[in-house]
């Protein structure tokens, strides 16, 4: 038996390698098929993850986005609400405004009569005043006469200049004054001294005429001589020049001696 198989043995031996080769190639074709399956199961894998990766941060740069523009639409809105009050203050402000015209226009129409009227009562104030300053005077009230026909100065403007013009000619009440200014009667310059709105007197500087508005005949009149150290000494004492002193001067009255 033992030869049998002996004698068998090559055959076998050659069955057996073939059928060992045969089942090697079946075997290694499946390993190579396995191989392959597993490697595009690789690939397909890979490729999968990085669409995933791909998606997932879009997905992230969606929500960023998203959440940028919810930020971005809350400011908005808090500016749009905000916006809408300031706007709406400032309709209620041109109401006022126009409102606050509207009784200007009123109050312009009662206070720019009263205006002329006063213009008009410090021209005769002046006029039927001691005729000091006279031109100086006369210009201001000129200048208000000229300044209420101007559109670009404002009503209150207007009446704080014509209270100005009259308290001027107020303080020419409790005042003393010398300046110099040319005679109306004969054009020579002479110094004036004005004492409030009760005395104006004139002496030449070489104190060859001294002499005064007589209120009375509303004239200037020369005085007498007696008078013209006492006229010297209070031009000297308005101009500062000496001490305040006492000094007989003529008192306008029906009776002034001449």
């Amino acid at each position: 038996m033992l030869n049998r198989i002996t004698r068998q043995t090559p055959a076998a031996a050659l069955s057996i390698a073939l059928t060992m080769l045969l089942a090697s190639g079946v075997n290694a074709q499946e390993f190579v098929s396995t191989v392959k399956a597993e490697n595009g199961i690789n690939q397909a894998a890979s490729t999968s993850q990085k669409r995933v990766t791909s998606l997932a941060q879009q997905t992230s740069d969606l929500l960023a986005e998203y959440r940028q523009v919810v930020r971005e639409t809350d400011s908005l809105k808090i500016y749009n609400d905000n916006l809408e009050k300031v706007v709406m203050d400032q309709r209620a402000e041109v109401v006022s405004i126009n409102d606050q015209l509207a009784g200007l226009e009123a109050t312009n129409r009662g206070v720019v009569p009263l205006m002329l009227e006063m213009i008009d009562t410090l021209d005769k104030i002046i006029e039927n005043d001691m005729p000091f300053r006279l031109e100086e005077r006369r210009a201001r009230v000129q200048r208000l006469r000229d300044m209420m026909d101007q559109a670009d100065v404002t009503a209150s403007e207007k009446y704080r200049r014509v209270m100005e013009a009259y308290q001027g000619e107020m303080e020419y009440g409790r005042t003393t004054e010398a300046y110099a200014e040319a005679l109306p009667a004969t054009g020579q310059t002479v110094d004036f001294l004005r004492v409030g709105r009760t005395l104006l007197i004139y002496q030449s500087s070489d104190q060859v005429t001294t002499g005064w508005f007589n209120p009375a005949t509303r004239t200037y009149e020369d005085l007498p001589n007696r008078y013209r150290l006492e006229v010297k000494e209070g031009l000297a004492i308005a101009k500062n020049e000496k001490a305040p002193n006492l000094v007989t001067l003529p008192v306008p009255g029906a009776g002034v001696a001449q």
